[in-house]
């Protein structure tokens, strides 16, 4: 009796190989956008460092390279806060195809006052969020001459409590930096569901992907000298954390499987298992207020108006880059 060979399951540590793959990280000089990175790295995937700061995108290249000896690892400088920079920072990844970009690269503010990007957007909002938006336009016609590319959007377990304001989306009324912060998160999620239905509807090949890392720590992140240095005081004193969280490193695998593994669909939304927190990526049911279409549509208009792109310039891959 012939049987039917099934999928292994999921290992964040015997990934698949990707080798061929280019894979953009924004953000990926530091937190979980460098855990990204060093993970696809080990894949064989080529894989390009969005930074506002070059320096540091060295320092990122050369710890990843310490770990994975045959990495292919470049970077672009990337500033998001900069709508008019993002044109540049395409064309200077001179490729032909772009196999998944992750949208991890993001700004948090702890305390007053407010601030705003060289466009005048408030900054948390028009980082995050507003800047991938745009970003995206840049980047589908690479994107879909990709056979199956992926936009993979990385969200935060802090905007599962949080709602939008789409009267006050920059904070102007009422400023508070971690709500800000929060609400930015969750535009950038809506943003990543909203993207993939519209994808679906222009008949395109790109999947949009929306993920998020738990609960995920600096104190519980492995050391990667200089980019990171870890304690043994640090680790004895923040143990217990780890009953509830994790690192950096454990928040990449959620995005990182939505970039390799075949069984993620676009429009989905995964996390940790361990009630949203912590441990290996899976499913997650799609929280109730990000399948509120009205509230997407509302958003997808007002992030149009504010970087000047059309309703359908996000993900027409085939109209050509504005210039």
């Amino acid at each position: 009796m012939s049987s039917t060979p099934s999928t292994p399951p999921w290992d964040v540590r015997r990934l698949p190989r990707a080798d061929g793959s280019v894979v953009l990280v924004t953000g990926g000089n530091a937190g979980i956008g460098y855990f990204v990175a060093e993970q696809l790295s080990a894949t064989g995937a080529s894989v390009v460092l969005g930074s506002r700061d070059p320096s540091k995108a060295e320092v990122a290249m050369a710890s990843i390279r310490a770990r994975v000896p045959d990495a292919r690892v470049r970077a672009v400088r990337l500033d998001l806060a900069d709508l008019s920079s993002l044109e540049t920072t395409v064309e200077a990844l001179d490729v032909e195809r772009l196999d998944a970009v992750v949208h991890n690269a993001g700004v948090a503010l702890d305390d007053p006052p407010r601030k705003a990007t060289a466009d005048g957007h408030e900054l948390m909002f028009g980082t995050n969020h507003l800047g991938h938006f745009a970003l995206t336009q840049r980047l589908m016609p690479l994107l879909s001459a990709a056979p199956t590319a992926r936009i993979v959007t990385m969200g935060s377990f802090a905007a599962k409590t949080e709602r939008l304001d789409l009267d006050d989306p920059q904070s102007q009324k009422d400023y508070r930096p971690k709500r800000s912060y929060g609400r930015s998160k969750l535009a950038q999620m809506y943003f990543g569901v909203e993207l993939d239905r519209r994808l679906r509807d222009a008949g395109s090949t790109v999947a949009s992907v929306v993920v998020h890392p738990g609960g995920a720590l600096d104190s519980l992140t492995p050391s990667r000298p200089p980019l990171h240095a870890r304690t043994l005081g640090t680790r004895v004193k923040t143990a217990p954390a780890a009953l509830l969280v994790q690192g950096k490193d454990a928040g990449a695998w959620p995005a990182v499987r939505a970039v390799l593994d075949p069984a993620v669909r676009g429009g989905e939304l995964w996390g940790p298992r361990v009630f949203g927190l912590r441990g290996e990526p899976r499913r997650e049911p799609m929280w109730n207020h990000l399948a509120d279409t009205a509230v997407a549509a509302r958003l997808w208009e007002a992030s149009c108006e504010l970087t000047g792109l059309d309703l359908d310039a996000v993900t027409d891959w085939r109209r050509p880059q504005a210039r």
